[in-house]
This record gives structure tokens, sequence and C-alpha cells, in this order.
């Protein structure tokens, strides 16, 4: 019993560690897109198009990032509350 719980444990854990990286990933996503836009149009002559383009390609991929997080998330959520034999979840008709 001790090594379920300790299971269950380090995926919640990780679960709130994956939850928590969406607050970095998604401002790092549109910076990364900013300074690459930059760069093209330095390259190309092209200013501001390239940094508007793909700063707009950087919230688009942290956006997604954030959306699958989530998903994946809530998908571990639901499965590790539907395994039968665990506390927490609605309680039994054997009385």
């Amino acid at each position: 019993m001790n090594g379920q719980r300790r299971r269950r444990s380090s995926a919640a854990i990780r679960r709130i560690a994956d939850a928590s990286s969406i607050g970095l990933a998604f401002p790092i996503a549109i910076v990364i897109g900013y300074f690459f836009g930059q760069w093209l149009d330095g390259m190309f002559g092209t200013a501001p198009w390239m940094m508007a383009i793909f700063t707009i390609f950087g919230i688009v991929a942290g956006f997604l990032n954030a959306l699958r997080t989530a998903i994946r998330i809530g998908r571990e959520e639901d499965q590790e509350s539907a395994q039968p034999g665990q506390r927490g979840g609605p309680p039994s008709e054997e009385r």
C-alpha cells in the first residue's frame, strides 16, 4: 500500500510541475518568435513584418503548448481517479 501511495504522490508532484511550467513556456515561446523574427528582418530587410509574423507564431505555439499540457494533466487526473481501490473516490455501497 505504501508503494501505491508513493506512486500517486510522485505523479501528483509531476502534474503540478507540468502545470507550473505553462507559466514559463508561454512567454518563452513568444520571446523566441520575436527575436527570430527580428533576426530575419535584419537579414532580409523586411522590418517589422517577420518580427510581427513570428511573434504571432510564438503566441499560437504558447497557447497550443498550454492547451496540450492542460489536456494531458486532465487525462492523467481522470485516469487516476478512475482506478479502483483508491481513496477519495465515490463512497461504496457496501455497508
